[in-house]
């Protein structure tokens, strides 16, 4: 393909906003000037306003490069594509000549795009020389393009410039425009895929972009939040045989193109999906190029497949064509013919396919070789697949190369983050004494979390922590316990206080309280769990209703069931439609508890233990502990330990006896003969090993550190499982069992406790794991200021990893130099390394991995620094500077370890 078609592709949506980013953000009025401006003193990469470095303009140019290259077409590529980075490094050196232009922004707009071009050639005549002669082509034919956008950019700018220049401003708007018309009328399917992508990436920011929070219901509050104000980042657990790396979530795809992601109801898996999505179809070269982790996403095209959707009505699932049809995307009959196709083939998707578990379980199989198919066809694309945790087994996708992932339980740090976080929202609807109150209300909050064992048990995650912000607000600064009384509480702020605090006065004339609004929903519930769905038709739903207001005469008596239904979808706050004529709960936990409910009353118990061993279950049975009366729900424990006893697998038994074991710390008061039998059978499971095992007693919660042994006896296998188990569950009640792990031989164990440290109380984690931990060949990892202030009083130790986002100032201060022999560091850190003479005992030095060169040129003045290790792929300057003096070993990073950890 011609070079210049190629630029000629790139419609002004595309340039503009990276063209922007060239220069300097100012304040409002800031460019209302009535006299020329130097260019020099515009742009952003110069000078005392520099706000992007040489390395963030070559990401703006190779950003550029693929928006105009699109799919790699076969031979229609007019440079080979290892000469793609080199044109795009030479485009970025061209334009930092922007800097050097002797002449102001009215001169500029009149030279014309052409002459700019040459301008800047002619100011850096050196930038392509590497190129072949088709390189440097393609590099001439970007420049003009992006000269013609950034003339239009000053003509809007300036004031001046557009009194002016009112014939050149309006030329270049023409010539723009015309380049987009153009573009829209060209019968290319490449063009047309083009235009079709901007739309579609549109669509999902807006579709995507909001998140709700849960139980915000203050005055003038909106139902729903921007996603990038509300999303948190949490934490995965990479299961690599015994060894366990945390990682970022939104950091699944550094190093890996196939995920399954595990998590429990409320985690965070739907949410992930929605930032994975929106973040590539913003395609922010700022976010998404600024390192490794997020690298993979550039130039993707999201395509977000809830899975309950896809089975709802069909008993076949989608080929590619029909994605956006049955995802209700608008836009379906819009898209080009065979466009998802030219999106797999050429390896540009971004699969995001939510949960598995919601399929229901007799197709589960056939969904699973509906996924092999599309990747048997589809290769190079990028796939993450969720679940809650037991709905798929072990290695279900190994052989298709999927890497296992499972969402921790938030950490402290996650949780004070996401109090604060909810907070600040609540507080920028909120009136001045409001906003006073929620000051107070946060800072009680985090306290109490942090004090009271029963609280801190129930925020891991999410969901639950949105409702406990809500519930303090709500019943100001008062929490229920338990987590029955905790979803009680909610329901009762959906159901009865919510109109009523708001100065509802029944719209629809009808009126009900909380009890029959209770006594509707739960059976609506229970039929959705009955149907192994997490949708139902409208009509179906109104049925439901319409055979249970006969019990509800309170609520028979104001409306038929299309009515009484329309009220509870549109006041309870529990219900939605996301598409016309289908309903669902605004979060499964809701639905699974309502219909826990309505089990127990219906004296299902039996029905419950033989649906034990089915994933979608799992909550229900255990909230039915919940529910049920004392004798009743004792019998039920005994009958799933019975059963489980019972079971010729393995595999049933374990799950079995784990539900039971799980479901214990709901029931509110329970036989000794059951909680020994409970007992026995969860330290059958005791210790761990493997992953899964320690995932799935983790999730049973701190009732297993009773359980769980000390290091005598077990082998380094099942003592690295068993103190990572106790670390997932987390909380001051796991530090003693942790200390006595802290004399362990196996590096492995020492590593993870030191690891872990961020998942505890700053200091009593410090006091009871890390002061008496053996430090001779660990690194003490340091992720946060709190740690970084604990950790002098520690009195440093000898090795020791840092995170990124310290000062380099602050880690001298901080890190005892005079005790450092072995430092690893992001390599990003600083420029130079002179500073590192203040660590005079440093012998070895570790550098994280980066996507720009490192200048290690400095590190050669080091008196003492003997090694430095560096990953195998890195780029180095000054590596020459250091022969002699310093033994340069390359490394391969663990590509599951974030640095950030």
């Amino acid at each position: 393909m011609d070079a210049s078609a190629i630029a000629a592709r790139l419609a002004s949506g595309v340039i503009t906003p990276l063209v922007k980013k060239l220069f300097v953000s100012e304040g409002p009025g800031a460019g209302l000037v009535d006299h020329p401006v130097r260019v020099s003193s515009l742009v952003s990469f110069t000078g005392e306003k520099r706000q992007l470095t040489d390395a963030d303009l070559h990401k703006l140019t190779r950003g550029l490069l693929r928006s105009a290259m699109g799919s790699p077409d076969n031979g229609e590529r007019p440079v080979p594509p290892g000469e793609e980075e080199a044109v795009a490094l030479a485009l970025a050196r061209t334009l930092t000549h922007l800097g050097d232009l002797e002449m102001d922004d009215v001169q500029a707009v009149r030279m014309g795009p052409q002459a700019l071009a040459q301008a800047l050639k002619a100011a850096g005549p050196d930038c392509t020389r590497d190129l072949s002669a088709d390189g440097a082509y393609l590099h001439d034919a970007l420049l003009t393009s992006a000269c013609l956008h950034i003339l239009h950019f000053f003509t809007q700018r300036s004031t001046f410039v557009a009194r002016t220049l009112v014939e050149h401003s309006g030329q270049l708007a023409q010539v723009i425009a015309k380049t987009d018309l153009l573009l829209a009328r060209n019968p290319s399917p490449v063009t047309k895929d083009t235009l079709f992508e901007e739309r579609y990436a549109a669509h999902i920011i807006q579709k995507h972009g909001m998140l709700t929070i849960y139980g915000i219901d203050l005055s003038r509050s909106p139902e729903q939040w921007p996603l990038g104000t509300a999303y948190l980042s949490l934490e995965a657990d990479l299961d690599r045989d015994t060894r366990h790396a945390m990682i970022r979530a939104e950091h699944a795809f550094n190093g890996r193109d196939r995920v399954l992601l595990r998590g429990v109801a409320g985690s965070g898996k739907t949410t992930l999906v929605q930032w994975l999505a929106v973040t590539t179809a913003q395609q922010d070269l700022t976010v998404l190029d600024s390192g490794a982790p997020l690298a993979s996403l550039i130039g993707r095209v999201p395509f977000v497949l809830p899975m309950r959707t896809l089975t709802r009505q069909h008993d076949d699932l989608p080929t590619p064509d029909e994605f956006l049809h049955r995802t209700r995307c608008p836009l379906a009959g819009a898209q080009p013919a065979g466009w998802v196709d030219r999106v797999l083939a050429s390896g540009r998707g971004l699969l995001l396919l939510d949960g598995i578990d919601e399929v229901p379980k007799r197709t589960r199989e056939r969904t699973r070789r509906w996924l092999q198919d599309l990747l048997a066809t589809y290769r190079k694309n990028v796939w993450l697949v969720t679940s809650r945790p037991s709905a798929v087994r072990d290695r279900w996708l190994a052989t298709e190369k999927f890497t296992e992932l499972s969402l921790a339980p938030m950490s402290r740090e996650d949780v004070t983050s996401f109090i604060h976080r909810w907070h600040n929202a609540a507080r920028s609807v909120s009136e001045q004494e409001e906003r006073n109150q929620l000051d107070t209300y946060e800072a009680s909050l985090v306290t109490a979390i942090r004090t009271k064992q029963d609280l801190a048990r129930l925020a891991t995650n999410p969901l639950m922590c949105g409702l406990i912000c809500a519930l303090h607000c709500d019943r100001r600064g008062y929490l229920p316990s338990g987590r029955k009384e905790l979803y009680d509480a909610a329901l009762s702020m959906l159901l009865a206080r919510r109109d009523r605090e708001r100065d509802m006065e029944a719209p629809d004339g009808i009126e009900l309280t909380e009890e029959p609004k209770v006594r509707l929903l739960q059976r609506l519930a229970y039929k959705f769990i009955l149907n192994g769905k997490s949708e139902l038709d409208r009509s179906h739903a109104e049925r439901v209703i319409a055979d249970t207001l006969p019990s509800v005469p309170v609520a028979a008596a104001q409306g038929d069931a299309t009515a009484i239904f329309q009220h509870l979808l549109l006041r309870s706050g529990l219900l939605r439609e996301p598409a016309i004529g289908t309903i669902d709960f605004i979060h499964r936990t809701f639905q699974d508890y309502l219909g826990a409910k309505a089990a127990v009353e219906e004296g299902d118990m039996a029905l419950l233990v033989l649906r034990a061993v089915e994933s979608q279950w799992e909550d229900v049975i255990r909230m039915a502990v919940a529910h049920a009366r004392p004798k009743e729900g004792a019998e039920f424990l005994m009958d799933l330990i019975r059963r489980g006893d019972g079971s010729t697998s393995g595999y049933r038994r374990s799950q079995l006896h784990l539900l039971a074991t799980a479901a214990v710390e709901h029931a509110t008061e329970l036989e000794p003969r059951v909680r020994a039998a409970i007992s026995e059978r969860a330290g059958a499971l005791i210790p761990p090993r493997s992953p899964r095992e320690a995932h799935d007693l983790a999730a049973i919660g701190p009732v297993v550190l009773e359980l769980l042994p000390g290091p005598e006896r077990l082998s380094d296998e099942e003592a690295l499982l068993t103190a990572h188990t106790a670390v997932l569950i987390g909380g001051d009640a796991a530090i003693p069992l942790l200390r006595r792990y802290q004399d362990h031989p196996d590096p492995q164990v020492r590593q993870l406790l030191c690891n872990a440290w961020h998942r505890f109380d700053t200091v009593s984690y410090a006091e009871g794991v890390l002061a008496d931990l053996p430090e001779e060949d660990v690194h003490f990892e340091i992720a946060t200021p709190e740690e970084l202030s604990t950790f002098g009083k520690l009195g440093g130790r000898s090795r020791i990893r840092v995170s990124k986002g310290f000062d380099t100032i602050r880690l001298v201060q901080g890190l005892r130099p005079d005790r450092v022999t072995h430092l690893w560091l992001p390599a990003e850190q600083s420029a130079t390394w002179y500073w590192l003479a203040a660590f005079s005992r440093l012998d070895t030095l570790t550098l994280d991995p980066s996507t720009e060169p490192v200048d290690v040129s400095s590190l050669a003045a080091h008196p003492f620094l003997r090694v430095l290790r560096i990953p195998s792929n890195q780029p180095v300057v000054g590596r020459e500077a250091l022969i002699d003096k310093v033994m340069v070993t390359p490394y391969q990073p663990d590509p599951g370890i974030d640095p950030a950890v």
